[in-house]
């Protein structure tokens, strides 16, 4: 280095490079860095561990909708369905609608006369005499009254009735041979009456039928004036007060009357309809109601008439009367005559229908099939007379107005109608209580009023209605029995036809000969769609399928389809309609094709409608394409999601169809469901298996169930289903075991197994579904995290803080799963 070099030799030595002051500095900031991206990744996977968490719970809240109460509205529900009272309803509902008694028994649903081998019988068979309304009763005819009639109870109180006042009132439904014990009391008492005039009537009778359109007035001031009404008679009226503008006989009008008959050592008796026209007759003084003949004496009788006239005519050797009678009374009571017939009260004219033909029978003037024939053709005769021409009497002026003349109103439309759509709603809802079917019956009448007569609003008095009449007028009777209101049974009076044949004969008379009263009973039918009592809606489900028979095009275009668009509660209706129509061979292959079309239907109401059909288990004609169809209706995606919750739910209703074939090919289909990779089909077999599990027996609205199970209509299916059949528990724990073990819906099948756990023992300590739990816990328990997720669901179960399980109560229940497993001391102590 230069002298004159500023550096000396003793100066510090300057480096190259300066030394780093700030490297802790950097360090520290590298570390927070790599801290801050640590965290960031932590966080992230936080955040997608959180994300995951949510789907889980996203995807186990929707699968709690897959197991929602079926059938209940979709907006503001009030209540789901109540199944258990629906299956006890419809069960006890299609009894009055057999197979067997298709509404086709002959060859019309209507017969007013009928031609069986040499036999020419009209069933119009009333004691009619010589068609005069007004003029003496021929001898001919009283003859053969005194021979064959047959008096009913109480006849003895009526003729002393009679006697001492003179006049009587008789009322009476049509049929029941009022007619006939009128001109018998009159007959007796005239024929004991002291002679008061030499001149006897020309045919030689002292009864008389007065035509009563001139009225009782008439009468009264004509007694005694002439040869017509001489003194010593009887005389018979027949009063019509159901035509517009009649009214009936007031008090003062009788008494006067009976002044009269006094006066000429007369009578008379007044022949009224019970109902609410004449119930201020039937109450006052002279007013009584004639009870209808006992059934097995007008029958013997008319026997007894009919064969001795045979054993007279026929040569001697042959059997005598007594051993003809005989065969013929064991012939009527066969079952299938019994059946055939189909009520429980004969009528003169339908007693002497059926000695007619149980006569040609024995006399093999008759095939046993045309006494069948025959027997049936009674109540189809019986509704015919009920409905023809009704409302005739209203396309007739009022007395004292002519046509054309005056008000054009017609009075009384609701009080003619009201004794029809009570006899049409007692069909439908035959074995309801007496409240719900008058109730329907207002319904009925007010729809019916408004049809015949729309430009006028009918009135119906608050106060008139008469049960008594009802119940005559339609050939009804009150029985003692319970209904179920919100789950709880409760006394009622219960409503029915007197015979088994009546609500299909009304049914098929309304729907076949009376077109224009269809559209207010279709209008009426969807009223009761929308009634929530069981006792209602099923029996009007059951009877509008019957209906549909009849005219298959016009109940799909006017109930089916229509209802099948609406609220839930209307489909089921619906669905419960084509099921009807499915039970009848003649319609079942057009109700199949229609559900399978529904059930690829874009419309998912229709798709809804058709899985309810298919859980009844007619509409699909094998049950593969039963589960398929619910298959494709409960994985589709579109549409609403409750259709997965319908179509689990009804897969399970056909788990308890009496078949163990179907039933194995249910469970084995729900078992592919939770194994196959589309999750859909996952969420179906998973949804059904809590339904399985949950579902009382008694709630899956289906006819009749296996035997086995019927026996235990409060256990939860599973458990009823394994305590019947024993080779189901290894198949049914395995699917309880998926459910269990699958995140969306392990929640969902922990709960419902505790609920079944509950079930063991009933609250009184009696036993109750501990069988079936014997049976299906050792299989459901086999591993040890399977006993050890019981042990800690029993123990959750026993420090429940509202409804805690006794400590007896979960040791039995670990000793059930246990079986006959060894089990090692320290379980026993940890639930010892």
């Amino acid at each position: 280095m230069s002298d004159d070099d500023p550096q000396s030799d003793d100066a510090p030595e300057v480096p190259d490079k300066a030394p780093e002051r700030d490297q802790p500095e950097k360090k520290e900031k590298e570390k927070e860095k790599d801290d801050s991206a640590r965290d960031e990744k932590e966080t992230e996977k936080d955040e997608k561990e959180k994300e995951k968490e949510k789907e889980r719970e996203l995807a186990a809240e929707r699968f709690k909708e897959y197991t929602r109460a079926p059938f209940a509205e979709e907006q503001g529900e009030d209540a789901p369905t109540d199944l258990a009272a629906a299956s006890r309803t419809r069960r006890a509902t299609r009894t009055l609608f057999e197979a067997g008694r298709d509404l086709t028994s002959v060859d019309r649903s209507f017969i007013s006369s009928a031609h069986f081998g040499d036999i020419f019988l009209g069933t119009d068979a009333r004691l009619r005499g010589a068609a005069l309304r007004s003029g003496p009763v021929p001898e001919e005819e009283l003859r053969r009254l005194r021979r064959v009639h047959v008096v009913p109870d109480g006849y003895v109180r009526l003729r002393k009735a009679l006697r001492a006042r003179r006049l009587l009132v008789l009322g009476a439904a049509p049929g029941t041979g009022r007619t006939s014990t009128a001109i018998s009391l009159l007959a007796e008492v005239t024929a004991d009456a002291p002679e008061v005039t030499d001149a006897e009537p020309a045919a030689g009778s002292r009864v008389r039928r007065v035509d009563p359109d001139g009225g009782i007035r008439q009468l009264a001031a004509e007694l005694g004036r002439s040869d017509e009404f001489p003194p010593g008679t009887g005389y018979l009226l027949e009063l019509s007060l159901t035509r517009p503008g009649v009214l009936p006989p007031d008090e003062m009008d009788l008494d006067e009357l009976a002044t009269s008959l006094a006066r000429f050592e007369s009578f008379a008796v007044l022949v009224v309809t019970v109902g609410s026209a004449a119930g201020p007759l039937l109450a006052g003084r002279y007013g009584m109601l004639c009870p209808p003949a006992p059934t097995q004496e007008l029958l013997t009788t008319r026997l007894r008439e009919r064969l001795e006239d045979h054993v007279a005519e026929a040569p001697e050797g042959g059997a005598g009367v007594d051993e003809l009678l005989a065969r013929a009374q064991e012939l009527a009571e066969r079952a299938e005559v019994v059946d055939a017939v189909g009520l429980k009260d004969l009528r003169p004219a339908e007693a002497e229908l059926l000695a007619s033909l149980l006569a040609g029978r024995l006399l093999d003037d008759l095939s046993y099939e045309e006494l069948l024939a025959g027997c049936r053709s009674l109540a189809a005769e019986q509704a015919q007379e009920w409905f023809t021409g009704v409302d005739r009497a209203l396309t007739a002026p009022a007395d004292g107005k002519k046509e054309g003349v005056g008000s054009d109103q017609r009075p009384g439309t609701a009080a003619l109608f009201h004794p029809v759509a009570f006899r049409i709603a007692l069909a439908v809802l035959g074995g309801a209580s007496h409240s719900a079917v008058a109730s329907a019956a207002h319904l009925l009448t007010w729809e019916l009023s408004v049809q015949c007569d729309p430009d006028h609003t009918p009135a119906r008095p608050l106060f008139c209605d008469d049960p008594v009449a009802d119940l005559a007028l339609s050939r009804a009777e009150l029985t003692d029995g319970q209904v179920e209101v919100a789950g709880a049974e409760v006394a009622a009076r219960l409503i029915w036809y007197r015979g088994g044949a009546l609500p299909s004969a009304v049914l098929a008379e309304l729907w076949d000969r009376h077109f224009p009263v269809r559209a207010p009973v279709v209008r009426w039918l969807r009223l009761l769609a929308d009634d929530q009592r069981p006792q209602v809606w099923v029996r009007a489900a059951v009877a509008a399928g019957e209906l549909c028979v009849r005219d298959f095009d016009h109940g799909f275009a006017e109930l089916v389809r229509p209802l099948a668009e609406g609220t839930a509660h209307r489909r089921l209706f619906a669905a419960t309609m084509m099921d009807q129509a499915a039970g009848h061979p003649s319609h079942r292959r057009a109700v199949r094709k229609l559900v399978e079309d529904w059930s690829r239907s874009a419309t998912w109401t229709q798709r809804s409608t058709a899985a309810a059909a298919l859980g009844y288990g007619n509409c699909a004609d094998t049950v593969d394409d039963a589960l398929d169809a619910l298959a494709r209706i409960g994985i589709r995606e579109d549409g609403d999601q409750s259709l997965r919750a319908a179509a689990a739910f009804n897969v399970v209703r056909l788990l308890a169809l009496p078949d163990g074939a179907r039933t194995a090919k249910v469970l084995r289909r729900m078992t592919d469901w939770t194994q196959h990779k589309r999750e859909g089909y996952q969420t179906l077999g998973l949804a059904a298996t809590i339904w399985l599990a949950e579902t009382r027996v008694d709630k899956l609205l289906i006819d009749e169930p296996e035997p086995a199970l019927g026996e235990r209509g409060d256990w939860p299916l599973a458990l009823a289903l394994v305590a019947a059949r024993p080779e189901l528990a290894l198949p049914i724990a395995d699917l309880l075991w998926t459910a269990l073990n699958t995140a969306r819906s392990k929640d969902v099948a922990m709960d419902a197994l505790e609920r079944m756990l509950r079930t063991a023992v009933r609250r009184n300590g009696n036993e109750w579904t501990r069988p079936g739990l014997a049976a299906l816990l050792p299989a459901l328990a086999a591993e040890e995290p399977d006993r050890r997720r019981l042990d800690w669901l029993l123990r959750r179960m026993m420090n429940d803080p509202d409804d805690p399980l006794p400590d007896a109560r979960a040791r039995s229940l670990w000793r059930l799963a246990a079986g006959r497993r060894t089990r090692s001391g320290q379980e026993e102590r940890s639930h010892g």
